[in-house]
Order: C-alpha cells, then sequence, then structure tokens
C-alpha cells in the first residue's frame, strides 16, 4: 500500500479582513468536546510540523511525537529569549506536560502531523530564565451569540460557534474566560435578549451565579450565497453590558463545509484582541457593576407605650450564626479533581453543602458553597486545610499549593 501525502482539509480559506485581504491557515477539527479545553500553567507552541517514517505505524508516530518536543522547545525558546535552544529527550520529557494533535495522517510506515506541544510553565521559565508571572484578567463571562439567518443563538441550541470557543486552549492566554456548556440554566440566563440588555443589577446576578465580575460578547454574523457554498463570517468582540467595541472583521470560505475551520481562526485572534485589550487599559470592569448596593434594612416600629425590652448579655465570642451561598472557582483538570474538591471542600468545618454547579474539566469549574460564617471565614478556614485563595466579590479562587505535576513520556495512541 502506498502512503500519499496528505492534502490540505481546505482548498483555500481567504480572509477578508476589513481592512484587506489575506490567506487563512487551515486546521482540520475532529469532534467537539462538550467541556472547554486547556491546561493551567502552560506554555503551548503550535503548528509543530513533522514527516517521519519508521519500521511500523506506531514507531513513526512515537518518533513524531519526539521530534515535535524537540522543534516545539526551539521555537519557544526563539519566541521567549530570541535565540533557538536545545535540551536532550530525558530533560524535555520531564518538561512536556501533553501533545496536542492539531492534523496527523497515519500510514503503515509513515507519520505525517501538525501538532501542538506544551510545556511546564515552572519548569520551562527557570530553565530559559525568563520571568513566568502572567497579569491575568478577572474572570470573564464569555457569550458566543452568533447570527444566522437572522435569527440570533447563544445556547437556546448548539451552535459551531460555542464549540469552538470551547474548543479554545486557553492556558497561555492572559484572559481568565469562564466558558459554558449552555446546559441546565445557562440557557434561560445567558440567552441572545440577555446579551441587549445594559442593566447592571440582573447583569450583576448572573455574573455572581457563575463566579464571574465582568462579561465578554464575541459575535458572529454569517452570510450564505447558498447551502454548502461560500460563507462570510462578519464577527465583533465587544465587552460590558454597554458592549464596548473590542475588534471586528470578517472572514471568508469558499466551502461550507470548513465552517469549524473558519471559527478557530476568529476565536485566535479575538482572543488576540482581548489580551490587546487587557495591556492596554481598555479592558477595565465597569465600576457600576462591580459595586454592590447597600442593602437597606427595615427598622422595627417603636412604641411610646410598649418600653424596649432590655438587652440581654451575650456571651462573648459567640457571633449569630449567618448562612453565606458563595461562589468557589477550582482548578479541574480531570474528573478526579472535581470529587475530590468537593470532597475537600464538604470537610472544612461550618459547610452545608458544595454542589457544583459549572463543569469545565480541562478549565475552572465553580461551586456553589453554602456556609455558616461570613466569606472571610471561610477563605481563613481553606487557607489552614492548605489552599491558596483569592478573593473577590462574593467569588473565592481556590486552588492547591504548587506541586510538581506528572509529565509522562508521549505515547502512542
Amino acid at each position: 500500500m502506498q502512503f500519499r501525502r496528505p492534502k490540505t482539509v481546505l482548498g483555500a480559506l481567504s480572509a477578508l479582513a476589513l481592512a484587506g485581504a489575506g490567506i487563512v491557515a487551515a486546521r482540520g477539527q475532529g469532534g467537539a468536546p462538550a467541556a472547554p479545553a486547556g491546561t493551567a500553567g502552560s506554555f503551548e507552541v503550535s503548528g509543530v510540523k513533522v514527516d517521519v517514517s519508521g519500521k511500523s505505524a506506531d514507531i513513526a508516530r512515537q518518533g513524531g511525537w519526539r521530534i515535535a518536543q524537540r522543534k516545539g522547545w526551539s521555537m519557544l525558546s526563539q519566541q521567549l529569549t530570541g535565540k533557538p535552544g536545545a535540551l536532550s529527550d530525558s530533560a524535555l520529557d520531564a518538561i512536556v506536560t501533553g501533545i496536542v494533535v492539531e492534523r496527523e495522517q497515519i500510514g503503515p510506515n509513515r507519520y505525517i502531523a501538525s501538532l501542538g506541544v506544551q510545556f511546564d510553565r515552572a519548569k520551562a521559565g527557570s530553565i530559559l530564565g525568563v520571568s513566568i508571572a502572567v497579569t491575568h484578567s478577572p474572570p470573564m463571562l464569555l457569550v458566543p451569540l452568533q447570527y444566522s439567518g437572522g435569527v440570533g443563538q447563544v445556547f437556546e441550541r448548539d451552535t459551531a460557534w460555542a464549540r469552538a470557543w470551547n474548543r479554545l486552549r486557553a492556558a497561555g492566554s492572559t484572559i481568565d474566560y469562564i466558558r459554558l456548556r449552555g446546559t441546565g440554566a445557562d440557557r434561560l440566563l445567558v440567552n441572545t435578549g440577555q446579551t441587549l440588555r445594559h442593566g447592571r443589577n440582573w447583569w450583576r446576578t448572573i455574573l455572581d451565579q457563575y463566579g464571574a465580575v465582568d462579561m465578554l460578547v464575541a459575535e458572529v454574523q454569517l452570510r450564505r450565497d447558498y447551502p454548502g457554498g461560500p460563507i462570510v463570517g462578519i464577527f465583533s468582540a465587544t465587552h460590558g453590558p454597554d458592549k464596548l467595541p473590542i475588534t471586528s472583521f470578517a472572514l471568508r470560505i469558499d466551502n461550507g463545509d470548513a465552517i469549524d475551520t473558519l471559527f478557530d481562526t476568529a476565536v485566535a485572534r479575538i482572543d488576540k484582541a482581548y489580551q490587546a485589550a487587557l495591556s492596554d487599559g481598555r479592558l477595565h470592569t465597569d465600576a457600576v457593576l462591580a459595586a454592590r448596593p447597600p442593602v437597606a434594612q427595615p427598622a422595627a416600629p417603636v412604641s411610646e407605650e410598649t418600653p424596649l425590652p432590655t438587652p440581654l448579655p451575650s456571651v462573648e465570642g459567640t457571633p449569630a450564626a449567618t448562612t453565606a451561598s458563595l461562589s468557589v472557582q477550582v482548578e479541574t483538570p480531570n474528573a478526579a479533581a472535581v470529587n475530590a474538591s468537593e470532597s475537600a471542600v464538604r470537610g472544612v468545618p461550618g459547610v452545608r453543602s458544595a454542589t457544583t454547579t459549572s463543569l469545565a474539566l480541562g478549565g475552572i469549574s465553580v461551586m456553589r458553597v453554602s456556609f455558616d460564617g461570613s466569606q472571610a471565614a471561610l477563605r481563613a478556614a481553606l487557607e489552614s486545610r492548605g489552599w491558596s485563595v483569592q478573593e473577590g466579590p462574593g467569588v473565592l479562587r481556590i486552588r492547591r499549593g504548587a506541586s510538581p505535576q506528572a509529565s509522562p513520556t508521549p505515547k502512542a495512541q
């Protein structure tokens, strides 16, 4: 059997930006994951090309992954230090945290692929001698809005635009996205009509539900000449309830079957625009949205004929118990981490319940915690049990103390 070099998935993918035209690289996609993809704490290099021959398909594939690690490290060193670098295979095995298959063709004794390589951020930064400190945005709720045939959809039904955002590997992004799966109450709370509202009170209620402090709307309008024919996507990215513009552009494909590639290209471009807006100071949180209005306590009417009751002495150190409902964000790389986090939080004294309301395997999940006490008391209790805690209005973000992660040698699947 003769092995042929794979052809490009798309014949041509042209990008018509508002200011000009160009060529957009094509990348094949398989099935879309249900949960957002990403690996926290990693440097990622994508588009590593390999073409390897071997005695068998497995040997060729394993050799291709080994070569991808070497090329990926050289590309990462070039990006961070300005010059290519090299490491031994054993050293690379210790710092590579994952291989991402972007596109691959496997023959009896040949392996051709485009791969992404993920490196442990702390270890790679230490070897290259660069700072690994990254300024991240506060948690931002992402709303993927798609207009097709004049009808707007967010999570009212499953859309290719929402799936494209869940495929984004946001480990290297400075934007802390909160991406929803579109199940349960998501379809009612975050819909097309909500994106048109400017009122801060209802937006604040929704953001508190998901542990976010602000929101981003990524919008696409699709225009088709005929079914299966060329598609033009007009994209825009906005910020906040007032939909302050961040960027806008248009992309075109000649084949309607390549819509996933079109969306993946647009998602990467919008993510870069959001990161640039953050570094420029344009992605700051709305002061009115972040403010919490005071809750007025009704005063009990005092009758002149009824004497006020004599206050009873209170025992010092025993304040009245109050139950608080808080959002707790936690990194969940896999299903086991979800169960372990819930069990750990439930074991904290004073916690009545801890339930995951937004699941993101490989990302940041959100738990709803009912606690007998204040937010500060819950934070102190978590820190005493070894958690690292970041605090926001009605939100806690927790993570375990830094520990070395296993970096397995890539194996053939």
